[in-house]
C-alpha cells in the first residue's frame, strides 16, 4: 500500500471532499488527483532500451515494456479514467461492473469487457473510493480470471475496513489514498 502524501494531493482533496465544491470543479480535481497520483501508482513499471534520432543525433531512451490497461469500476471509477488517458493516452481502457447483491450484501459482478491481451499488460484498475474493499477484491479476482497478472489499484479515499479487505492472491496491491 502507498499512501500519496504530497501537498498538491492533500489541497486538492481538501476542495474534492468541501460540500461546496461544485460538479464542474468537483470533476476537475477528481482529473487532477488522478494525474497526481498515477506517477506513484506507475513508479515501478518495466521499461525497456528505445533508440530514436534526435535533430542532433542519436539517443538511447526508454520505452514502457507492456501495454498498459485502465479498468474502471464502473460508473464512479469512470471519472479517474481521464485524468490517467491524458498522461497515458496509448493506454486501453476495460470496464469492469460490480454492484452489492441486495440479499446477501456482497459485490456480485455484472459486466466485465477488457481488452485483448490482458496476460501482457499492466492494468490499472481505479475506484475513487475503497469502503469494504469488496468491490476492490471482486474486481481483481475478476481480472486475475481473465488472466491479468498484474493489477494495480488506485483510489483517491479509503477508510480502515477497506485497507485491510484481503487481497486474495492480487499480485500487487498499490493502494492510493489520503485520509480516513
Amino acid at each position: 500500500m502507498t499512501v500519496v502524501d504530497h501537498p498538491l494531493v492533500r489541497a486538492r482533496l481538501t476542495r474534492l471532499r468541501d460540500k461546496t465544491t461544485l460538479p464542474a470543479e468537483f470533476r476537475r480535481l477528481v482529473r487532477e488527483l488522478v494525474m497526481l497520483m498515477v506517477f506513484e501508482a506507475t513508479r515501478g513499471l518495466e521499461t525497456t532500451a528505445e533508440h530514436v534520432e534526435t535533430p542532433m543525433a542519436g539517443y538511447e531512451g526508454r520505452a514502457l515494456a507492456k501495454p498498459i490497461i485502465i479498468a474502471p469500476i464502473l460508473r464512479a471509477g469512470l471519472g479517474m479514467a481521464d485524468g490517467i488517458h491524458y498522461l497515458i493516452p496509448e493506454a486501453s481502457t476495460g470496464h469492469i461492473g460490480i454492484q452489492r447483491d441486495e440479499k446477501t450484501a456482497l459485490p456480485a459482478s455484472y459486466y466485465i469487457h477488457l481488452p485483448a491481451r490482458i496476460e501482457e499488460a499492466e492494468v490499472l484498475l481505479v475506484d475513487p473510493m475503497l469502503a469494504t474493499g469488496g468491490s476492490a477484491v471482486a474486481a481483481i479476482a475478476s481480472m486475475k480470471k481473465a488472466g491479468a497478472k498484474s493489477i494495480r489499484f488506485i483510489c483517491l479515499v479509503s477508510c480502515v475496513t477497506g485497507r485491510r479487505a484481503p487481497a486474495r492472491g492480487a499480485s500487487r496491491r498499490a493502494d492510493l489514498h489520503r485520509g480516513d
